[in-house]
């Protein structure tokens, strides 16, 4: 599926306090951004604004030259969000848990899902609590989604926390893979990318500050 995501004119205020204001951009199939600025900046602020979770103080979000408010259907259809915390829950073995995450959009089988586990280092790891498994690991199922059959957008809130020099490289590898076969990556980390996609591009928040 392909789409046209617009910032037009955006603002945020978070605690009385405005964050950034009058920012533009556009993203594409392709497109990987990177949000940058320092603390405070306001990154995964943004970040829930693409992804509809919280709404702007000014300006607003087209989906396809629409208000992304009016389209939640539309958004869910093509939003993988994976936010700064796991998101998994801790009693559930791995597996368990990306049937459950898979069920709100796409049913994935079993096959399906140990692919997927495999393919980010936890082959034998399928029928494990959660909550026995490092912060590396729990990580790593929750970044199982992106070897799924999953929407073409991907908001990450640093995916890169807690994860090996191994897991780091991989995980660089897919997100470029996806934009160079026509998906869309946004994204905020301190980790300095190796890997980057001809539609690569950075927005530093610090120039948009109020």
């Amino acid at each position: 599926m392909t789409f046209h995501l617009q910032a037009v004119g955006l603002a945020c205020e978070r605690d009385w306090r405005l964050l950034f204001e009058h920012l533009h951009f556009e993203l594409h199939p392709g497109d990987m951004l990177q949000i940058a600025g320092p603390n405070g900046s306001g990154k995964t602020s943004l970040l829930r604004l693409l992804a509809g979770l919280m709404q702007p103080t000014a300006g607003q979000i087209l989906l396809g030259g629409q208000p992304l408010a009016d389209q939640r259907h539309a958004l869910a259809s093509i939003l993988l969000w994976i936010g700064h915390a796991a998101g998994i829950k801790d009693l559930l073995t791995a597996e368990e848990n990306l049937a459950w995450l898979c069920a709100l959009h796409k049913p994935a089988g079993r096959d399906t899902i140990w692919q997927a586990l495999e393919a980010v280092g936890l082959r034998g790891f399928e029928d494990v609590p959660c909550h026995t498994l490092s912060a590396g690991q729990q990580r790593r199922v929750a970044l199982a989604r992106l070897h799924l059959d999953s929407p073409p957008l991907w908001i990450l809130d640093e995916p890169f926390t807690a994860l090996d020099k191994q897991g780091v490289a991989q995980l660089e590898a897919h997100l470029a893979k996806h934009c160079e076969q026509g998906g869309t990556v946004v994204l905020t980390t301190h980790h300095t990318l190796e890997r980057k996609p001809a539609g690569y591009r950075e927005l530093n928040l610090g120039q948009w500050a109020a």
